[in-house]
């Protein structure tokens, strides 16, 4: 009857493993969904930002396109000011030439 008691331990020992391995197996099932979860809301986040950066990207180079086009309006501004600011300096002397004579 003693080796009767050791099979039914030794079974019983089985058993017990063979639960606990049931159990971590389900436990690591739930954990991997959750996982693939949290990495496919990260890999979504991930095109989400890319798409933004790529619209940031795009509104930088149409301000700088549109910065651009500002300085030459700029300068071309300054050089007309330069010379209506030269056309009637020119025209006051002719005045005071005309007022002295």
């Amino acid at each position: 009857m003693d080796l009767q008691l050791e099979d039914t331990d030794t079974l019983s020992g089985l058993e017990d493993r063979i639960l606990r391995a049931v159990q971590l197996v389900g436990k690591l099932k739930e954990e991997n969904a959750e996982l693939k979860e949290r990495l496919a809301a990260a890999e979504s986040e991930a095109s989400l930002a890319a798409a933004a950066r790529a619209d940031a990207e795009e509104a930088l180079a149409a301000f700088k396109a549109n910065a651009g086009k500002a300085e030459k309006e700029l300068e071309v501004l300054q050089v007309e000011r330069k010379q209506v600011k030269a056309r009637i300096e020119k025209l006051l002397g002719q005045m005071d030439l005309l007022s002295a004579s």
